[in-house]
């Protein structure tokens, strides 16, 4: 695993449909119909054909989703053009790409080397390994939990945050709408890549353009 794949796709061309998410590439399409979304998946199933390992689909009433991996870490080169050929095949049907809408949710429990437990949390939860240092939902339905490693120097207040992973041009928006309903930035340090919120009882969230936002290219 390295950086090389997901560093590749958000540079390419052509590829302006999808966001790079904790979880690697995805995008939404919009459609009018539970049968139409079911439709874009058959023909999203087509382009993929074999190359459809890892790979999640989501129908719902008015949208497909399709994830082209699990994890960022996993996202290959040879995806690009997988994309690619995906978006063309969405547009001949006349699906609408939806950026706004993809998100990813992510909880991440802190703990001091020694102490970090991810196989209890694989097992209380039922969760699959995607990578040493997490746990999947094997339906793609629940949020991924993830283990962070934290300084053995530093004391442990928050045992456990939330991550939201959403598109670079949405960050701004998620920001404010939080922050109008009552929650207050603590941490901006990391920004533009993070920044870390709570609500009024101390709880943390980060909401992150990483790494949707590593090269800024623009949206068309």
């Amino acid at each position: 695993m390295s950086e090389q794949g997901w560093r590749e796709f958000l540079a390419a061309e052509g590829t302006q449909d999808w966001v790079v998410l904790h979880g690697g590439a995805t995008a939404a399409f919009r459609s009018g119909s539970l049968i139409e979304s079911a439709s874009l998946a058959k023909v999203a199933a087509d382009v993929l054909g074999t190359s459809c390992e890892g790979v999640l689909l989501t129908i719902a009433e008015k949208r497909l989703t399709i994830r082209l991996s699990r994890d960022v870490w996993q996202l290959e080169p040879d995806q690009i053009e997988v994309a690619r050929a995906i978006s063309a095949a969405m547009r001949q049907q006349g699906a609408v790409p939806d950026r706004a809408v993809v998100q990813e949710v992510q909880v991440a429990i802190a703990a001091k080397a020694e102490m970090i437990d991810v196989g209890f949390w694989r097992a209380v939860l039922g969760y699959q390994p995607m990578a040493e240092d997490n746990a999947v939902d094997p339906l793609g339905h629940g949020s991924t939990v993830w283990m962070q490693e934290i300084d053995p120097a530093k004391s442990l207040r928050h045992a456990m945050h939330i991550d939201v992973s959403v598109a670079r041009e949405h960050v701004q928006a998620r920001l404010s709408a939080a922050v109008a309903a009552g929650g207050k930035v603590v941490d901006e340090s990391h920004a533009p890549s993070h920044w870390t919120l709570s609500d009024r009882a101390g709880n943390r969230v980060c909401i992150c353009a990483w790494p949707d936002g590593i090269n800024q290219k623009p949206i068309e």
